[in-house]
């Protein structure tokens, strides 16, 4: 059977978070029962607007605060999705600084790891992630 492309496969509409630690690492989460890593990030609720639901989603998936007016706007992008063979996700993507806060893997999340391009090796790394931001 031929999955169809990221261009015509049924789509996902998500926001994720592009999070680099001082070192440029890139801040990419597992969530439980999944075996790829991806940005933070996920689906909106009912009257959401990206942004929105970023900052929700970082509140439950890392325990870390940000502001709306704090995101910077990366564009939307479109990709694979790791977990739902057949469809594409939309992503709205936001630079996202933590500053000082320590993120906690909390909620959905099984794993967190920051990632730098040359350690990817031994991971599975979601396509948005992969061939959008990983090598920054």
């Amino acid at each position: 059977m031929t999955l169809p492309d990221a261009a015509s496969a049924p789509s996902i509409r998500v926001s994720a978070a592009v999070i680099r630690d001082a070192a440029g690492r890139l801040l990419l989460v597992r969530k439980s029962g999944t075996t790829s890593f991806m940005q933070p990030g996920g689906k909106p609720e009912a009257g959401e607007t990206p942004a929105e639901t970023l900052v929700r989603e970082l509140r439950e998936e890392l325990r870390v605060e940000v502001d709306v007016k704090d995101l910077v706007s990366l564009g939307v992008f479109r990709a694979d999705a790791a977990n739902e063979p057949g469809h594409a996700v939309i992503a709205d993507v936001f630079e996202v600084s933590i500053a000082d806060q320590e993120p906690a893997a909390a909620a959905e999340i099984a794993e967190m790891r920051w990632v730098a391009p040359d350690g990817v090796d031994r991971l599975e790394i979601a396509p948005l992630a992969a061939e959008y931001f990983l090598h920054g």
